[in-house]
């Protein structure tokens, strides 16, 4: 399972881009304020002791310095001038930016300080009850022949900053995604139900969409509308065409067929009423093709077992050698066309029979899918022509005998049947056995 880190929708992209910029945002202030805080602690415990280190040389010119105001050395010294380099206790810590600080705060003085040192030294936990979080720190510098050492403190670098800075981001993901999904879902909500009004009902049957959410979007549905409604006026003008075209013709050639009768020799009557009848049906075909998905029926929920059921009883009823499914498993009801649907299977069970003389009904259910499959035992077809037969006129085989096929308009009525219903139509040829698999595939509402 491949795992997606950019969302797909309109809200989730928005929403993600906004906190990855809150959450950069905010590490780059975190950097800022640590950075900040770490120089102050610097000013603060450096500046103390630069001015403890020109009062301990003050008092050593005058002669009155002591080798440690607080006693013995080998306690931390508040100040010292020895000609000694200090050493300093086994845990203390090296601290080179203090040290840096305070060479370049010696050096603005007027001190040329050839080394300096700095450590921090730990504090016990009894210390930390007496003195607060403070650290102690140690400076030595060596000013001439001299090496002067002074305690120092550091202002303790608390955790306060993290948690107040935690505290900010959360409160302005609160305060700044929120208004900010509202908003996106404002927006993408008037947008899916354009999206559901476009793959499910494009031709203009239905009301209008009602106009809201930002101007933008409902520019877009307003335009949808007027697009809607001008593609319903052209399908009703050429419905009414097809209607006046088919009645044109049908009535001469049901006039020529009642004049064909009166025709004397049989073997030239057959022939004539033959060829009256395969125009007949064939304009039955191309008006069948041009209407496709333009009936009037209204949407429906139906179920498809019961669909598949009486489509089998009816072809058995006739005689014919279409084989349904023993047991189907659950299956999720459909919104639609029922008519059109088993419009669109009857042609797929039509072909099947001219081209391999039987027929085997079945359903499956996957991804959000539902398949009516129609396979047979035929000849199958070659691969490379599977898209052409979903075309009009398109045959399996070269000659134009009806009675062999057809007029090729089956496959593309069905494949209109089955995109006016949100569908698709999918030919393949069979891989447990020889011959074709076509299944009108349709969309299950979750």
């Amino acid at each position: 399972m491949k795992l997606r880190l950019w969302p797909r929708s309109l809200v989730g992209q928005l929403v993600l881009a906004v906190a990855a910029a809150l959450f950069v945002a905010q590490a780059i202030n975190y950097t800022l304020l640590v950075r900040g805080q770490r120089q102050q602690v610097l000013a603060n415990g450096g500046g103390m002791a630069v001015a403890r280190i020109i009062d301990a040389l003050e008092r050593d010119r005058r002669g009155g310095a002591r080798p440690d105001d607080d006693g013995p050395r080998k306690r931390l010294p508040k100040m010292l001038v020895d000609d000694q380099p200090f050493a300093p206790p086994l845990r203390a810590q090296r601290a080179p930016h203090l040290a840096e600080h305070v060479a370049g705060q010696l050096a603005e003085a007027g001190l040329a300080a050839q080394h300096v040192d700095a450590w921090v030294v730990p504090q016990r936990p009894q210390q930390a009850k007496l003195h607060g979080p403070a650290r102690t720190a140690i400076v030595s510098a060596k000013i001439g022949e001299r090496y002067v050492t002074v305690r120092s403190w550091l202002p303790a670098e608390g955790k306060r900053l993290q948690g107040f800075l935690i505290w900010q981001t959360l409160s302005l993901y609160l305060l700044i995604l929120v208004p900010i999904l509202f908003i996106a879902w404002r927006a993408a909500q008037p947008l899916r139900t354009l999206t559901h009004a476009v793959r499910r009902d494009p031709m203009g049957d239905g009301p209008p969409l009602v106009e809201e959410g930002p101007s933008d979007v409902r520019d877009v549905i307003g335009a949808f509308n007027a697009s809607r409604a001008r593609i319903g006026a052209m399908l009703a003008d050429k419905d009414r065409m097809l209607g006046a075209v088919g009645h044109d013709l049908r009535t001469p050639l049901a006039s020529l067929r009642v004049r064909v009768e009166a025709v004397e020799d049989d073997n030239l009557r057959d022939k004539m009423i033959a060829t009256i009848d395969e125009m007949t049906a064939m304009l039955s075909d191309i008006l069948a093709v041009a209407r496709s998905g333009a009936g009037k029926e209204a949407p429906a929920v139906y179920d498809p077992a019961t669909l598949l059921a009486q489509l089998g009883e009816e072809y058995r009823a006739m005689g014919k050698p279409v084989v349904g499914p023993d047991a189907l498993p659950p299956l999720p009801p459909l919104t639609g066309r029922p008519l059109l649907v088993r419009r669109a299977l009857r042609n797929l069970v039509d072909n099947a029979l001219a081209y391999a003389g039987s027929a085997t009904l079945l359903v499956e259910v996957a991804g959000g899918e539902l398949r009516f499959v129609v396979r047979d035992e035929g000849p199958g077809i070659d691969p490379a022509r599977i898209g052409e037969l979903i075309e009009p006129f398109a045959r399996g085989e070269a000659s134009r005998n009806r009675a062999t096929g057809g007029a090729g308009l089956g496959l593309a009525i069905a494949h209109a049947l089955a995109e006016g219903e949100g569908g698709r139509l999918a030919i393949a040829n069979r891989t447990d056995a020889k011959g074709l698999g076509a299944a009108i595939v349709l969309p299950v509402q979750a």
